[in-house]
């Protein structure tokens, strides 16, 4: 999607963005990317969805004043911005007006400065790391305009003085990585939870900016590694789109099988993670054991078991192994009947289901509110499968099914990834017999330089939508390379999916959403 943005002034930009979420139906904030526009100044581009059309649009305000930018929050019209918003000023510096919580997102309180702005000075003299304890404040800040236009900073605090407050993780299992949720307490029941990221935060988006283009996608594999493939489609395929290069049937369908094959290992992962973390060792047991099976018919051709390094710009790192059409094969013949163990051994087990049916439930409207794609959305009945509705690969060709169900709970998010599996299942029987003969990679200069311009390329993940922005200058490198992460809106649903419910649901809600830390924090 090459992007053609509305360019808004930051005086009309609250009321506009209103009438494009209220009037025109764009209810789905796909993402917000800052940027330093240069002379230009500070501000970000807002890409849209109508949910109804699956039209998208891009729109891009600049902040008046480069020394102290400010813009309008939009929290009251898309609850994704929430931390959409606080990524962007943690990172750029622009507070946003009205917004509810304007404390930084993934860096320390006590940072000094904004990294990806180009004048950032990175010398390593001046960014040594602090070896104490961040000093939290226990208040969080909300901007306002005065009469004057001038900025207003107002304190409101985050606790009160009878409140109890728990860290969930960052040490815990299952918050399954370094995710740590501050959780407000009223004896077992949950009353508020404020996300802490960035623990594993390693600046991908800021050294993509001094990497060539096929250096930097090396980092996809290891954002949601457990999504590898699909990463590194995003980010080739926004490439490939802005040099418009024209790939042969053979590497479509070489992508294709694999990003169901790392569907297929990702899902099987889920369900052993979500027995593990209720305590049924045993269907855990049968999630790896099968989970094996997927890794070793994508090593034969990768080399990887979890990292695969296997697309490239222009096509596929190497052509499909001499047996990778028989495994496929046996594969599928031999997942089929699992399927029906997994619901025997763990799906139909009535602890499960007390567990999950009927907690962590978010509405439709909430969904499509914090963006939640994947599975999280679609158990609400929100269809947004990348695959249908932005078609890439050879998936436009294929006839399968978009798993959705109508609760929202933690038990229809299990079944749409359990029915997930047989469609991957199913995709991969329709393709195998059917690779065209062909080049697996279109070769390319040795120095690739992207045209001038602004793309947005996205996929279905195996948990939902990851895409990523290109800002490109004509360069051997991106201006300004943004990744959508997939976990981000899920971890940022918690709070509502989880008021009021039992500490002990806490875990069986973010087993359900099945968030990798890596993708999160970047």
């Amino acid at each position: 999607m090459k992007l053609n943005n509305i360019v808004l002034n930051a005086n009309d930009f609250a009321n506009e963005m209103a009438k494009l979420r209220n009037e025109k139906h764009f209810d789905f904030l796909v993402t917000i990317v800052g940027e330093d526009f240069g002379e230009e100044g500070f501000g970000c581009i807002y890409i849209l969805e109508n949910t109804q059309t699956y039209e998208r649009i891009s729109v891009k305000v600049v902040a008046a004043d480069r020394n102290n930018p400010f813009l309008p929050s939009v929290t009251h019209l898309w609850k994704a911005a929430d931390l959409m918003e606080r990524e962007v000023y943690d990172f750029f510096g622009i507070k946003f007006v009205g917004h509810p919580d304007m404390r930084r997102l993934y860096l320390r309180s006590d940072f000094k400065g904004y990294p990806l702005r180009k004048d950032y000075d990175m010398d390593p003299e001046k960014n040594k790391p602090n070896m104490f304890d961040d000093p939290e404040p226990d208040y969080t800040l909300q901007y306002s305009l005065d009469k004057d236009g001038n900025l207003v900073e107002n304190r409101h605090k985050l606790f009160g003085e009878d409140d109890y407050v728990v860290n969930i993780g960052p040490q815990h299992p299952a918050t399954h990585g370094v995710l740590r949720l501050q959780t407000i307490l009223d004896g077992e029941v949950i009353r508020k939870i404020y996300p802490h990221l960035g623990y594993i935060h390693r600046g991908v988006e800021k050294i993509s900016e001094g990497y060539t283009y096929p250096q930097t996608l090396a980092f996809t594999d290891r954002l949601d590694y457990l999504s590898a493939t699909m990463n590194r489609h995003a980010l080739v395929g926004v490439i490939e789109e802005a040099m418009e290069v024209e790939l042969t049937d053979r590497i479509k369908y070489i992508r294709t099988i694999m990003d169901e094959l790392q569907r297929l290992n990702s899902h099987l992962l889920f369900y052993s993670c979500c027995a593990q973390d209720v305590g049924a060792l045993t269907a855990f047991i049968y999630g790896m054991r099968d989970r094996e099976q997927v890794i070793n018919v994508m090593e034969e051709t990768t080399g990887g078991r979890l990292i695969q390094n296997y697309y490239r710009i222009g096509g596929c790192q190497a052509d499909i192994d001499p047996n990778f059409v028989q495994n496929v094969k046996k594969l599928c013949a031999y997942m089929k009947p699992m399927f029906k163990e997994y619901q025997d051994v763990f799906t139909g087990n009535v602890i499960m289901e007390n567990r999950f049916k009927n907690v962590g439930v978010l509405s439709r409207e909430d969904a499509i509110s914090y963006g939640c794609t994947g599975g999280t959305g679609r158990a609400t009945g929100w269809k947004n499968d990348v695959r249908k509705h932005h078609s890439y690969g050879v998936y436009d060709k294929i006839d399968f099914k978009e798993i959705t169900y109508e609760n929202g709970d933690s038990y229809d998010r299990y079944m749409v990834r359990m029915k997930e599996m047989e469609q991957s299942v199913h995709i991969m029987e329709t393709l195998i017999d059917n690779i065209p003969e062909g080049d697996f990679y279109i070769k390319q200069k040795p120095i690739i330089k992207v045209p001038e311009g602004q793309w947005y390329f996205s996929c279905e993940g195996s948990r939902g939508e990851i895409g990523v922005f290109l800002d490109s200058k004509g360069d051997k490198s991106p201006y300004r390379l943004k990744f959508r992460p997939m976990g981000l809106p899920l971890v940022s649903a918690l709070d509502t999916m989880l008021k009021g419910e039992k500490i002990a649901d806490l875990i069986a809600v973010g087993a359900s959403l099945d968030y990798v830390i890596p993708d999160i924090d970047r």
